[in-house]
């Protein structure tokens, strides 16, 4: 029988990734974003995701058994993440009740709930690393607990099964995604060649030194679809990474060499992207209009700030997968072969030269 799911926010790097899988695995899938495209094999949906109105009338003829929650919307403050961020998985929650076919709902939410909002980023008393899923909350607002909370008070309501799951940086591609490390360092990397600029780490010593740890947007997909399809996975929170570590003294030498660049040695100060690329649109219009890319605009390409929260953390990040391990995910990824992945995709859609 034909498995049929509900994609929230399938026009970005998580949902893109498991749009296709379940595709892949002949499931039929509704993708909802406010642009969402015209894909092979899927049923667009376009609603706004805080106008619960707007998803009502969207969702009111769909009868997912699946729904995977992909997305969030950046605010100023936390306390403005949290009103926003809730308001749409409750929203969504909300829309799709009176069909009352919802067996399984999954959330991405993300590192964060073990490190703090940005607002408190790596800062105060943290847990002990590896995170492991058992540590509890941190005394501090954090929008991915009210994202939980909605989700654990409509299972609760409606009957359905839930799993949570936090990866750490996801690598994949799309254009105009608000958090886009792969893309950004693509971006980066093109701008140092182009311009003979030194390929310089822009994080912190430690994230240099220490060991650390990512997630494909494709495992994280895996996961999800293992967690709503294997009953021990029920209404359980696990973590998501590649299953592999690494020192981003050799993962920026392995970037490097992808794009044909002596990596610089770590800078004698802190380098953030943010400050490093302010000034790079007119260098990437050159680069746009002598390779012939497609995609003019840098803004919709780069995320500076988000590569910078990541790389400029004073802590080591390395997270635990035993829990799922445990109960049958296996799935393997080489963080390195990731990110040249993504790089190969964004040359032969031609977004980098």
């Amino acid at each position: 029988m034909t498995q049929t799911a509900l994609v929230v926010g399938a026009s970005g790097i998580v949902g893109s990734a498991i749009t296709q899988l379940l595709i892949d695995n002949q499931w039929q899938v509704a993708a909802l974003s406010r642009h969402p495209s015209q894909a092979q094999g899927v049923i667009p949906v376009a609603a706004d995701l805080q106008d619960l109105a707007s998803l009502q009338q969207a969702l009111a003829d769909l009868k997912p058994a699946h729904v995977f929650i992909t997305t969030w919307s950046r605010q100023a403050t936390e306390a403005e993440n949290i009103r926003v961020n809730a308001a749409m998985v409750r929203n969504v929650l909300t829309a799709i009740r009176p069909a009352k076919s919802v067996q399984h709902v999954a959330l991405v939410t993300g590192l964060k709930h073990y490190l703090g909002p940005f607002e408190a980023y790596g800062k105060g008393s943290l847990p002990q690393t590896p995170f492991r899923e058992e540590q509890g909350r941190l005394d501090v607002e954090n929008f991915y607990y009210a994202q939980e909370d909605e989700l654990f008070a409509a299972a609760e309501k409606d009957g359905f099964t839930w799993s949570v799951h936090r990866p750490h940086t996801v690598t994949g591609i799309a254009v105009g995604n608000a958090m886009n490390m792969a893309t950004t360092l693509a971006v980066y990397a093109s701008i140092c060649k182009q311009t003979h600029r030194p390929f310089v780490f822009p994080g912190s010593r430690v994230q240099w030194d220490s060991l650390t740890d990512m997630t494909d947007a494709r495992q994280l997909a895996k996961q999800q679809l293992w967690a709503a399809t294997t009953p021990a996975a029920a209404n359980q929170a696990f973590n998501v990474t590649n299953g592999d570590v690494f020192r981003w003294k050799w993962m920026w030498g392995r970037i490097a060499d992808y794009f044909d660049l002596p990596a610089a040695d770590y800078p004698a100060s802190l380098s953030p992207l943010e400050k490093q690329m302010a000034d790079d649109q007119a260098i990437w219009t050159q680069i746009v209009t002598e390779h012939g890319l497609k995609e003019p605009d840098i803004g919709r390409l780069i995320s500076p700030w988000h590569t910078d929260a990541d790389l400029g953390r004073p802590i080591e990040v390395v997270t635990d997968m035993s829990k799922s391990r445990t109960l049958g995910f296996t799935a393997y990824q080489a963080s390195d072969q990731a990110f040249f992945d993504v790089f190969d995709k964004l040359r032969q859609m031609r977004l980098i030269p």
